[in-house]
């Protein structure tokens, strides 16, 4: 029975701090994905491009931040979500396994907030894996919209008997939104102490991994200062039993 590893990050896009104290952790972020290990990767609060953050920084990369941080040997997928002044950022997913398809679909539940869902197919062995990398809003009631939309697209898109993951940031303070996941058929791992945010003193568990037809194996959050530097987040690794 293969283990599927999978792991969810929000970057942050990249840079940590404020005005002309900020820092950019892209290149220890690129370090960072591949010590995770993970077949699957899921990241949120990826940048495409920023005009104002490449003039201020000289060592910002030339690629779009998801194939900077894609390791050797992996295969990066990206969709914007949101488009600002200075550039655009979204959900991105790197697989060490191949990519069988990618899909999208708008999320916005109010024009203050531009979210996303990422839905790609991943042949792992003889099995395809449905993965949807998300980062759902910032108000409990469009959070809650938001997963009624994930469910109905799932219903529409994903054949009933195929696996699926759905992992990301979920802004989910004290997991409430956890019972309306289980109801759609898709667990995570309940009494494991996986708290996440903020990186420095983490608190709770805002990122999860959510599946379908794969059992639970194992739950990991890697911690450390080398870890909170780079992110408010910290990443959690999920592992799976395909």
């Amino acid at each position: 029975m293969p283990l599927l590893r999978i792991a969810t990050y929000n970057i942050h896009k990249g840079v940590q701090g404020l005005g002309p104290t900020r820092r950019l952790e892209i290149h220890n972020l690129g370090h960072a994905v591949e010590q995770l290990d993970a077949d699957i990767v899921c990241l949120q609060e990826v940048r495409k491009l920023h005009r104002r953050e490449e003039r201020y920084f000289t060592r910002w990369p030339e690629l779009p931040q998801a194939e900077f941080l894609c390791p050797e040997g992996y295969f990066p997928v990206y969709q914007t979500n949101a488009k600002t002044k200075h550039g655009e950022h979204g959900n991105a997913l790197l697989s060490r396994w191949p990519i069988v398809s990618q899909g999208h679909e708008d999320m916005s539940d109010h024009r203050f907030e531009q979210r996303g869902l990422l839905h790609v197919q991943v042949q792992v062995g003889r099995r395809t894996v449905h993965v949807l990398s998300i980062h759902l809003g910032l108000i409990a009631a469009s959070r809650l919209r938001q997963i009624e939309q994930i469910g109905a697209y799932i219903q529409r898109e994903i054949p009933r008997t195929a696996p699926v993951v759905v992992a990301g940031d979920f802004n989910d303070w004290g997991a409430k939104l956890r019972q309306t996941m289980n109801k759609l058929g898709l667990q995570d791992f309940v009494g494991e102490r996986a708290n996440t945010f903020p990186s420095r003193l983490p608190l709770t568990q805002l990122d999860f991994v959510y599946a379908r037809g794969m059992k639970p194996s194992g739950l990991e959050v890697p911690r450390g200062r080398i870890w909170w530097r780079m992110s408010d987040h910290l990443p959690l690794i999920a592992e799976f039993k395909l």
